[in-house]
């Protein structure tokens, strides 16, 4: 990994890609590895901000101790004890006696529950919103931000170099050796909507604590440094964290039994094309159940299609709307193709479903299909998809 710039170069970069990591948090797909982001901030004081997953430890040790030369940890700042980011930390503080641990009240219950036996209880710095860490030109000023993503969480604000060490906030999926040259949004985004989307209220009310600080850096814990266009990204999670749909557009859902409701959604997909419409479609058995999340959020209009499997729902469609209601899917549009060929009950458990999450618009028809498509369906969908066109 080439060197990492930040600020006037009193804050180094000290963490480590993961290339062997296949499933993270061992359930989302990160073909392109993960980053575990850590800095050291070298003053008259020296602060590690948090450590790295407890099997990249070796690697970002000698990183650390190349950092540190001759000198010693002040402190450590745990802004978040997920053990992808706390594996470390009881080493560090094993070999430097002198460290104190600075973080949460939560976040200290948390590091002896992870790591029982935990030695360096005596050194642990509790800290709260507003307070202050001063390591002599750099000061560190803490703001609570529980719930994004746990309940332990801090964000600390450098104020003379106005860098934010955001914590989980602003990270994205993928190693920074592979995707420097990775347009942010799209990961950021699947980051956010399965990591964080649940949260929306409070990743909103960290964005307004946050909203008088003069911001040049972001430092998060995950993905890379950010510099430019900083209106952007706090933009998105904006949007995001207010459940605002991103972009104009329809996401199609669907599970197919025999191949007939996927072809009922593939010619809907036809023929919104024809109309301009912007769109993506998933086959929810052959895709990625954490894309098929973020397209749900990203898009103001989603489709959903789906036969009746054992007197009620696919499992697949089912599994989706589950995962949907958990991150809080709020505030769409929503149409629905069911197929039956006896006894049609797909259709009636996913408006039962949609009707548990807030401000769903239902589309009044509802195409549904006998076994396979005919002309008449396919008219009912021409109709359809002038009715989410328009």
């Amino acid at each position: 990994m080439k060197e990492i710039t930040i600020g006037n170069g009193s804050v180094q970069y000290i963490g480590v890609d993961d290339l062997d990591i296949d499933l993270f948090e061992s359930q989302y797909v990160v073909p392109e590895g993960m980053a575990y982001n850590s800095y050291v901030i070298l003053d008259d004081k020296v602060a590690i901000m948090d450590g790295v997953d407890g099997r990249k430890s070796a690697e970002w040790e000698a990183r650390l101790y190349e950092k540190l030369g001759a000198r010693t940890p002040d402190y450590i700042v745990v802004l978040h004890t997920e053990p992808d980011h706390s594996g470390s930390i009881a080493r560090v503080m094993s070999t430097y006696p002198k460290c104190r641990c600075v973080c949460s009240t939560a976040a200290s219950k948390f590091m002896a529950q992870f790591y029982p036996g935990l030695s360096f209880a005596d050194r642990i710095d509790v800290v709260k919103e507003g307070d202050t860490l001063l390591l002599g030109s750099h000061t560190l000023q803490f703001f609570a931000a529980p719930m994004v993503h746990w309940p332990d969480v801090l964000v600390a604000y450098e104020k003379s170099e106005k860098i934010l060490f955001s914590a989980d906030a602003f990270g994205k999926f993928g190693a920074l050796s592979k995707t420097e040259d990775e347009d942010w949004d799209c990961e950021a985004r699947r980051y956010y909507i399965n990591i964080c989307g649940k949260f929306g209220p409070q990743v909103q009310a960290l964005l307004k604590k946050l909203s008088g600080l003069e911001v040049s850096t972001i430092c998060p814990l995950h993905g890379p440094i950010l510099t430019e266009n900083l209106g952007h990204y706090i933009n998105l999670y904006d949007t995001w964290s207010s459940y605002r749909p991103e972009t104009e557009g329809v996401f199609i859902a669907y599970a197919s039994l025999h191949g007939n409701t996927a072809e009922a959604a593939r010619y809907l997909e036809q023929k919104l094309e024809e109309k301009g419409v912007k769109l993506e479609i998933a086959d929810l058995a052959r895709s990625d159940l954490a894309e098929d999340i973020e397209g749900a959020f990203r898009y103001d209009r989603i489709v959903l299609a789906a036969p009746t499997y054992e007197g009620g729902l696919h499992p697949l469609m089912s599994d989706f709307l589950h995962h949907l209601r958990s991150k809080g899917f709020c505030n769409r549009k929503v149409a629905l193709i069911e197929n039956c060929t006896w006894a049609p009950m797909a259709a009636k458990v996913m408006k039962a479903e949609l009707e548990q999450m807030k401000d769903i618009t239902l589309c009044e028809q509802v195409v549904s299909i006998r076994s396979a498509v005919t002309e008449d369906t396919r008219r009912e969908l021409d109709a359809l998809a002038e009715a989410i066109a328009s």
